[in-house]
């Protein structure tokens, strides 16, 4: 069964009749596919366009961003820690299209508006949890459990009865990182999508004319404006910083390596 909310912030859900877990927001699912496609397909065309020998344009943008990244992991993880390469640059490639989407006016029914994928708590939250979840099996990988274990007891300059007092804050500081990685993006993502709409319905009021100029076309041009901004600026510094902060946390997920082999 299909409820349409018509409540501002909430998202048209659809319901498998299974109760929570089965409802899921049909709006965000849309946008999360065409997200994925054409990031696939993006990732194809470039893979296409490489070539030996002198680099294409494209080429020589896509080695400029990998020589950036790779010199990133190795700056604040390790040279053998390339793996995260990949995975950091696949989160930025569709955060960056899923961000994107907001410039397309597409609609599923006549008052159903496809936003970001990422102006969904839900959607946000679960590439969250899937980057620090990633980054305990590279800890575990790393440190060893012992290692793992020991590194909730930081900081490691003091004795160890003092460092065992610090343990609830280091689990919480752990936990509340996919949470704080999700909102970020999720928060700037939606307040976008929430100026988009307030601009949007300035346009929808009989006004009395600026300037002789009708309150519609006012409403267009400063939707134009803000909407180049958001989408365009801030989706691109979002996805820039949770990439960035991705391969944060995995250097994170070392610490104690040094005393751990001091021991």
């Amino acid at each position: 069964m299909i409820h349409a909310e018509a409540s501002f912030g909430t998202h048209p859900t659809v319901s498998l009749g299974c109760g929570t877990l089965c409802t899921f927001n049909y709006d965000t699912l849309i946008s999360t596919g065409i997200a994925v496609l054409a990031t696939l397909g993006i990732a194809f065309w470039i893979r296409s366009r490489l070539r030996t020998g002198a680099p294409g344009k494209v080429q020589a943008v896509f080695e400029w961003g990998y020589d950036l990244l790779r010199g990133l992991v190795k700056e604040n993880v390790s040279e053998d820690a390339l793996f995260i390469v990949p995975l950091a640059m696949t989160l930025f490639l569709y955060i960056l299209i899923a961000n994107y989407i907001e410039l397309l006016p597409l609609a599923i029914f006549p008052n159903d508006i496809v936003h970001g994928a990422n102006a969904d708590l839900n959607q946000t939250l679960a590439m969250g949890l899937l980057v620090i979840v990633v980054v305990q099996w590279y800890s575990i990988s790393v440190l060893g459990f012992r290692g793992y274990l020991r590194r909730f007891t930081k900081p490691f300059e003091l004795p160890l009865a003092a460092r065992i007092g610090y343990i609830p804050l280091n689990i919480l500081e752990e936990l509340v990182k996919p949470i704080t990685l999700s909102l970020r993006l999720f928060g700037n993502i939606f307040a976008g999508a929430v100026m988009i709409t307030l601009i949007a319905s300035i346009g929808l009021f009989y006004l009395p004319a600026v300037q002789n100029v009708p309150t519609i076309i006012v409403g267009s041009v400063l939707l134009a404006i803000w909407k180049a901004f958001d989408v365009l600026f801030i989706g691109f510094i979002q996805a820039f910083i949770f990439m960035l902060l991705t391969v944060i946390y995995f250097g994170m997920g070392r610490e104690g390596l040094e005393h751990e082999h001091a021991h």
